[in-house]
């Protein structure tokens, strides 16, 4: 009786079981079929090829599907998506292209439901781009060429009448007419397709240009020839406004050139020649000139740069033509580290010896391993010269008159080399100082000027 009691529970616990399990289904998907078992979903979508231009752009796919819930995943950052009603049976997929800067390329958007999938393909045009965007013109006019890059037609149209343009293929004829004014002038051409539209400025060089000796493979890309009004032109220039002591425990106080001191400047400009003038004032202190120009804040990155400079007289003076970083990060890479190029030095105690250096963390006149050389130029006080650097990655070589005083060669390092970077120019004159007054200063001489004929700097084609 025991056993067959036994026997009767346990087929009772027996069916009960096999009737969960008939029951009970499959729930191992949330997104499974509706009733039907994982996988038996179906998806369609309004369209499985997505063709963008190279701007990107908005996009709405329809989605409808037979599953419980769905959801649609991008493979790759430049497609974004966001998707409505993915709990309904309809819904749809917000697509989000970004614009393409590069290459033609495809990505996949993969809609889910259950196990089923549909992949969206999307494919991105080529961006349309040029080989330069910047065009440089000497004042006679000149022939340029530039590349253009596009996945579908393009036309250029120049927007001013001294510019013409001519379209061979991919390439961009761009010709310039002769300019006889005493002003560069800045034009531009528009390169177009259906969606897409690029700018290239036209930049021309004044009449001046003719009269320059231009180095071979350069192009002049800023100068100063100091031909007009008395002072300067505050856009390419910045004066220093400095007491003494500020460095090299110099004795000048730099002023701005707008100022009047005892009816005198500090920088003035007379009959086409920048004059930076240091001389003693009523209040028994010594006021000098030191301006910057610094390229609207970018500086220049290698070049050849070049000025024409006569150099004042007198024990105490010091004038130099040299160039700093555009930025520096004081607290923590500082001087010499920063690098420092000095283009031209002389120090009037010993007159008429013009010097070239460089100074960096690996060298520097500090402990005596500066980078130098000097020579001797007669007339370099009370004459003009020509001073000037042809400086690239590879190596700095300085001239005075055409003829080389300097060469350095980089090592590759930035302790030796960290002329790598954007540099801006710097005149100025100063009085005494660490160097300039090693042999005492010698006030009677005073005032001196300094005198500048031009600034140029001119960067590989």
């Amino acid at each position: 009786m025991y056993k067959e009691k036994c026997r009767f529970f346990l087929n009772i616990l027996m069916l009960l079981s096999f009737m969960f399990v008939a029951c009970g289904g499959d729930d191992s998907d949330d997104n499974g079929g509706n009733g039907g078992g994982s996988g038996s979903a179906t998806i369609t979508v309004s369209q499985k090829d997505l063709s963008v231009p190279a701007i990107g752009g908005n996009y709405t796919i329809n989605v409808t599907q037979t599953g419980r819930e769905w959801n649609a995943t991008p493979s790759t950052d430049w497609i974004k998506v966001t998707v409505s009603g993915s709990t309904s049976q309809t819904g749809t997929i917000a697509v989000v292209v970004s614009a393409n800067n590069g290459g033609e390329r495809t990505g996949t958007i993969t809609v889910k439901s259950g196990t089923t999938r549909e992949i969206i393909t999307v494919t991105q045009g080529v961006a349309l781009h040029v080989s330069k965007t910047d065009v440089y013109s000497n004042s006679k006019g000149e022939e340029q060429t530039v590349e253009i890059y596009s996945g579908s037609d393009w036309t250029a149209t120049a927007n001013d009448a001294w510019i013409t343009t001519e379209k061979i293929g991919n390439t961009l004829i761009i010709n310039t007419a002769a300019n006889d004014a005493t002003m560069k002038r800045t034009g531009s051409v528009d390169v177009t397709t259906d969606t897409e539209k690029v700018t290239i400025t036209v930049t021309q060089e004044s009449a001046e240009d003719r009269e320059m000796n231009i180095p071979d493979g350069y192009r002049l890309v800023w100068h100063d020839e100091f031909s007009e009004g008395n002072q300067l032109n505050s856009k390419d220039w910045e004066w220093e406004n400095q007491n003494s002591g500020w460095v090299n425990h110099e004795l000048e106080n730099y002023r701005p050139g707008t100022q009047t001191i005892d009816g005198m400047h500090t920088t003035e400009i007379i009959d086409g020649k920048l004059n930076i003038n240091c001389f003693k004032g009523s209040d028994g202190k010594i006021y000098s000139g030191r301006v910057n120009a610094k390229n609207n804040g970018a500086g220049w990155q290698y070049g050849y740069m070049e000025a024409r400079i006569m150099l004042p007289k007198g024990k105490g003076t010091w004038p130099a033509f040299w160039m700093m970083p555009i930025s520096v990060d004081w607290a923590n890479e500082g001087w010499p580290k920063c690098g420092e190029i000095d283009i031209m030095e002389e120090v009037g105690y010993h007159p008429n010896y013009v010097s070239s250096s460089l100074h960096a963390d690996g060298h520097v006149h500090t402990n005596g391993t500066q980078v130098t050389k000097e020579t001797y130029i007669d007339g370099a006080e009370g004459d003009f010269h020509v001073y000037a650097i042809e400086w690239s990655k590879e190596k700095i070589i300085t001239y005075v008159d055409n003829v080389k005083l300097l060469e350095y060669a980089s090592d590759g390092t930035i302790r030796n080399y960290p002329y790598d970077k954007a540099f801006h120019i710097i005149l100025n004159l100063a009085w005494g100082g660490d160097w300039g007054g090693a042999n005492g200063t010698d006030e009677s001489v005073l005032p001196v000027t300094m005198k500048v004929d031009y600034v140029r700097v001119f960067q590989k084609k």
